[in-house]
C-alpha cells in the first residue's frame, strides 16, 4: 500500500515535472502576450514610444516634432497645442503648363488639432459666422457652426515626458491620398475631368518643421479626362505646398474697413451687433505694428518712434546680386509712407543669411517674409500675404519674382516712352535702367503685402496737361498712387523735357498707410471709427486721395481702369498715339543687331499694337459710363453719376477718327515683310472689331438707356450713339465714294454685331464669378435694343439701295448687294 502511495506520489511528482516541462514554451507565451498590455498600460495601452518612433527614425523638431520612419511621416502634438488654431494654406508648389503657377493658392482654412480618447481629429474652424462668447446668441451660432472632420487618427503613442506630454500620430494619409482641402480644388477638378487620385504616383516629398509653422510638400497625379499639357499621359501632376501656421493667442485689435478708401480685408457675419439683422463686418489685413509703451508719451506728442516689431523683408538668396539693391530700395520707399503713420524705420530691407551665417534659415519658415526669385517664364511678380481670419493680422507675406518680369518691364517702357527717351530705344537696356523699373515693380508688389489692392482710380486725379509738365510730374510722379496700374508717361511729348515717366509712393499712398496703420491709443477697434471717418472727410473730394476699384467683366467707370493715364482719355490718346507713330517708323533700327532674327520686331511691334488697343479701350469706356464715387450720408453728392454727353459724343468722334477710319501708319510693309508673310488685312479687322463689339455691348446700351431716362435731353442717347455709329462706318454710302477692302470689312463686322443684338441673349455670368464682376443686365427681348437695331438696319437699306449704283466700283458694289442680303436675313429671317 505505501509502496503504492509511494509510486503514486512519484508518478505525480514525474508528472507535473514533466507538465512543468512540457508546457514551459506555451505558457512563456501566454505569460508575454499578458505582459504586454501591463506593459503598455502605462501608457494607456498604446505601443510604447520607442516601438513607433525607432532609432532609425529621421526627426525635425519645431511646431510639432516631425518624425519619418521608414515611408511614414508621423507628427508628435505637444498637448498644449490641442484645440490650438491653426492656419493651413494650400498652393501650388510646381506645376505643368497650362494649369496655374508655382505660388497659386488654391485654399485657405483654419484648422484645429483635437484629441479624444485614443484619436485625434483634425477639425475646420469657421469663422464666417461669429457672435460674442458673452452673449445668449453665441450659442446659437456654434451650434450652427459645427466643426466639419477632415480626417480622423488612431493615437500610436505617447511621448516619454511626463511634464511636457505630446501624442504620436501617422499623417501618411493625410497627404498621401485624396484629401481636398489639402490639393487640387474643386474648380480644377471640373476644369480638368478629374475622375480620381492615382495613388502609386502620388507622395509626400518633405515635411519640415519651424517654431510657428510646418511645411509639407507633397505630389499628386489625378486621372484626367482633358488634362491642359501632356494629354498622352490622360493625368495631371502637381507638387502642393501646405503651410501650417500657429495663430496667436491673442487675436491683434480689428481695424474696421471704409470702402472710401481700398484695402484686402478679412470678414465675418456677426449676429450679436445691436442692428435688427445679420450684418457682415470688414476689418483690414494688416501687420502688427505696435509703439512700445516706453515711447507711448513721444507718440502721443508728434514723435516718430520705431514699432515694437518692424516689417522684414528678406531677399532670396537666388536673386541675381545686381538686382538686390533696387529690389531693396523698393521695398524701403516705404518708409516715408509709415512716417505719416508715426512710425521711423518701420519696413526694413535685408539680404537673406548665406548656409554659413546661418544653415537652419529657410524662407519656408513662416517667421520670414521673403522676396523670392523664380526661375519662370513667366512675365509677371505678385505679392500675396498671409492673415489671421479672426482679426486681420497679416503674418507673413511671400512676394513671388518671376526672371521673365523684367521682359514685361522692356516691353511697357518701350512702348510708352521710346518716343522721348533713348533710354529705351533699344531691347536690351542698361542695368541702371532695369535696374530702376525692377524698383518700381518691387514698391508696387510691397505695396500689395502691406494690405493695398489696386487703386484704378488714381491716375485721373491728374490732368492731362500736367504730366506734360518737368516741375510737376517730377514732383508729383505720374499717378498719386503706386498701386495703379499708371506704368509709364506716354502722354509726355519729344518737346516738353525732363519729365518724370513713373509714379513713386505718392499722396494716396501715405495717406492710406496712415489710415491703416496709424495707431489710436485706448480706443478699441469700434471706438475710432469716428477719428478714421475724419482722416477720410479731411480729404474729401480732392481726386489725390480718391480709391477706384479694379473692374472685373467690363469697364463700367471710366475714370477706374488700368494703364490710363490723366483725366481725359480722348486727349491722353491722342498725344500717345502720336508717340507710337513716332516709335513704328524706328522699330527697325532700335532692334537691328546684326546676325539676329526679327523675333525682337514682331514682338515689339505687337507692343504697339496692344498699346494701341489699350487707348480704344479707355475711350470707348467713356461711351455710355458712370462714374462710381464712394461716399457715405454725411456727404453731399450722388455716388453713381453719368459720363456727359459731350464727353460721350467726343469719345465716339474719336474712334471713328482713331480706329473706324483705317489707322494707315500702323500698316508698315517694311515691318511685314520681315515678321509675316500676310496677317496685316486680319488684323486691322481684328482690332476694330474688337471695339466695336465693345461699343456694341448688351450692358453698355442699358445704361445709355437710364441716362435719357434719367436725364433727357441731357443725356447722349442709345440713338444718338446708333445713329453716329452707323453715319461714321458707313460714312462711304452717304459720301458715294468707293469702299476699300479695310473698311468692307469693318462693315461687315457691323452687320454681324448687328445680327448678334437681334438674335442673342446677354451671357450669364458663372455663379463663382458673380460676386467679383460688375455689369449692367437687362432683359434683351422686352429692352428698347432690337427695336433700335431694327430701325437702325431699315435706315441702312434705304440708304445703301439709294446709293448702290452710284458708285463705278465694282467690289464695292458687290459688297453693298451682299450687304443688303445680309440684312434682308436679319429683318427677315427664313421660318
Amino acid at each position: 500500500m505505501i509502496k503504492n502511495q509511494s509510486l503514486k506520489l512519484l508518478l505525480v511528482a514525474l508528472s507535473l515535472s514533466v507538465s512543468s516541462c512540457a508546457v514551459f514554451q506555451p505558457d512563456k507565451k501566454k505569460q508575454d502576450v499578458a505582459s504586454k498590455p501591463e506593459k503598455e498600460e502605462k501608457n494607456g495601452g498604446l505601443k510604447p514610444y520607442n516601438k513607433v518612433i525607432t532609432k532609425d527614425a529621421k526627426s525635425d523638431q519645431g511646431l510639432f516634432t516631425v518624425h519619418k520612419v521608414d515611408n511614414d511621416y508621423f507628427y508628435e502634438i505637444p498637448d498644449s497645442l490641442f484645440n490650438r488654431e491653426m492656419l493651413t494654406v494650400t498652393r501650388i508648389a510646381k506645376t505643368a503648363s497650362g494649369i496655374g503657377f508655382g505660388g497659386g493658392k488654391q485654399n485657405t482654412q483654419v484648422h484645429r488639432w483635437q484629441k479624444k480618447g485614443d484619436k485625434v481629429l483634425l477639425r475646420v474652424v469657421s469663422y464666417e459666422v461669429y457672435a460674442a462668447d458673452t452673449l445668449p446668441v453665441h450659442e446659437a451660432v456654434v451650434n450652427s457652426n459645427f466643426e466639419p472632420i477632415i480626417q480622423s487618427f488612431d493615437v500610436k503613442t505617447v511621448g516619454k515626458d511626463s511634464i511636457n506630454k505630446t501624442t504620436v500620430i501617422n499623417v501618411t494619409d493625410l497627404y498621401t491620398k485624396d484629401v481636398q482641402a489639402l490639393g487640387l480644388q474643386d474648380r480644377n477638378r471640373k476644369q480638368y475631368k478629374v475622375s480620381r487620385l492615382d495613388e502609386s504616383r502620388s507622395f509626400i516629398d518633405t515635411i519640415r518643421s519651424y517654431p510657428e509653422n510646418i511645411e509639407i510638400r507633397h505630389i499628386k497625379t489625378y486621372n484626367a479626362g482633358e488634362p491642359p499639357s501632356n494629354e498622352s499621359t490622360g493625368s495631371i501632376s502637381m507638387e502642393f505646398s501646405n503651410s501650417m501656421i500657429l495663430l496667436p493667442k491673442e487675436p491683434m485689435e480689428r481695424r474696421y474697413f471704409d470702402e472710401r478708401v481700398g484695402w484686402f480685408t478679412s470678414e465675418q457675419t456677426d449676429y450679436g451687433l445691436e442692428a435688427q439683422k445679420s450684418e457682415t463686418v470688414e476689418y483690414l489685413d494688416r501687420w502688427r505694428l505696435e509703439v512700445r509703451e516706453e515711447d507711448m508719451e513721444k507718440f502721443k506728442n508728434g514723435e516718430l518712434v520705431e514699432p515694437k516689431e518692424p516689417i522684414v523683408y528678406y531677399i532670396d538668396r537666388a536673386t541675381p546680386e545686381k538686382w538686390r539693391p533696387f529690389i531693396k530700395q523698393g521695398i524701403e520707399d516705404w518708409q516715408v509712407a509709415f512716417e505719416e503713420a508715426g512710425f521711423k524705420n518701420a519696413i526694413i530691407a535685408k539680404d537673406a543669411p548665406t548656409v554659413e551665417e546661418d544653415p537652419d534659415w529657410s524662407p519656408e519658415d513662416v517667421r520670414y517674409s521673403v522676396v523670392r526669385y523664380l526661375a519662370s517664364p513667366i512675365p509677371n511678380a505678385n505679392g500675396p500675404h498671409v492673415s489671421d481670419p479672426r482679426s486681420g493680422e497679416i503674418l507673413e507675406s511671400d512676394i513671388n519674382w518671376y526672371h521673365n518680369v523684367m521682359t514685361l518691364l522692356r516691353n511697357w517702357f518701350f512702348v510708352q516712352t521710346a518716343a522721348i527717351n533713348e533710354d529705351a530705344q533699344n531691347v536690351e537696356f542698361k542695368d541702371e535702367v532695369m535696374g530702376r523699373l525692377i524698383r518700381f515693380v518691387s514698391s508696387h508688389e510691397v505695396g500689395h503685402t502691406l494690405g493695398l489692392p489696386h487703386n484704378m482710380g488714381s491716375s485721373v486725379a491728374y490732368a492731362v496737361e500736367d504730366l506734360r509738365d518737368p516741375e510737376f510730374t517730377q514732383k508729383f510722379g505720374t499717378a498719386p498712387s503706386i498701386m495703379d496700374y499708371a506704368r509709364f508717361n506716354y502722354i509726355a511729348q519729344p518737346e516738353d523735357g525732363d519729365v518724370a515717366l513713373m509714379p513713386n509712393i505718392g499722396p494716396y499712398d501715405k495717406y492710406a498707410i496712415k489710415w491703416g496703420y496709424r495707431p489710436i491709443p485706448e480706443k478699441t477697434g469700434k471706438e475710432e471709427k469716428p477719428i478714421l471717418d475724419e482722416w477720410i472727410l479731411e480729404h474729401a473730394g480732392d481726386p489725390m486721395y480718391r480709391f477706384g476699384r479694379q473692374q472685373s467683366g467690363g469697364v463700367i467707370d471710366p475714370s477706374s481702369q488700368t494703364e490710363d493715364l490723366g483725366d481725359d482719355a480722348m486727349l491722353a490718346s491722342e498725344y500717345g498715339i502720336k508717340n507710337l507713330k513716332r516709335i513704328v517708323p524706328n522699330l527697325i533700327k532700335w532692334t537691328a543687331a546684326d546676325g539676329k532674327d526679327y523675333d525682337d520686331l514682331d514682338d515689339l511691334y505687337g507692343q504697339v499694337l496692344s498699346q494701341y488697343n489699350r487707348y480704344m479701350g479707355h475711350v470707348a469706356a467713356n461711351i455710355g459710363g458712370v462714374y462710381e464715387y464712394y461716399k457715405t450720408y454725411d456727404q453731399e453728392g450722388p455716388v453713381y453719376f453719368h459720363v456727359t454727353a459731350e464727353k460721350q459724343q467726343r469719345a465716339m468722334d474719336f474712334l471713328q477718327e482713331q480706329l473706324f477710319d483705317t489707322p494707315e501708319w500702323l500698316i508698315n510693309q517694311d515691318i511685314f515683310n520681315k515678321i509675316e508673310f500676310d496677317g496685316n488685312i486680319e488684323r486691322v479687322r481684328g482690332m476694330q472689331q474688337r471695339t466695336l463689339n465693345d461699343i456694341l455691348d448688351f450692358g453698355r446700351m442699358a445704361r445709355l438707356m437710364e441716362n435719357e431716362e434719367i436725364n433727357g435731353k441731357d443725356a447722349y442717347s442709345l440713338l444718338d450713339m446708333m445713329t453716329d455709329l452707323r453715319k461714321g462706318i458707313w460714312s462711304e454710302v452717304y459720301s458715294g465714294q468707293s469702299i476699300d477692302r479695310y473698311r468692307r470689312n469693318l462693315q461687315r463686322a457691323y452687320i454681324e454685331r448687328m445680327e448678334h443684338l437681334m438674335t442673342e441673349e446677354q451671357d450669364e455670368i458663372p455663379s463663382r464669378w458673380r460676386s467679383r464682376i460688375s455689369r449692367s443686365n437687362l432683359d434683351v427681348s422686352q429692352s428698347d435694343i432690337r427695336p433700335v437695331v431694327r430701325g437702325e438696319l431699315k435706315n441702312l437699306e434705304r440708304q445703301i439701295k439709294n446709293s448702290l449704283y452710284s458708285s463705278g466700283d465694282t467690289l464695292t458694289r458687290y459688297h453693298l448687294q451682299d450687304v443688303l442680303e445680309r440684312i434682308d436675313l436679319i429683318l427677315n429671317p427664313m421660318g
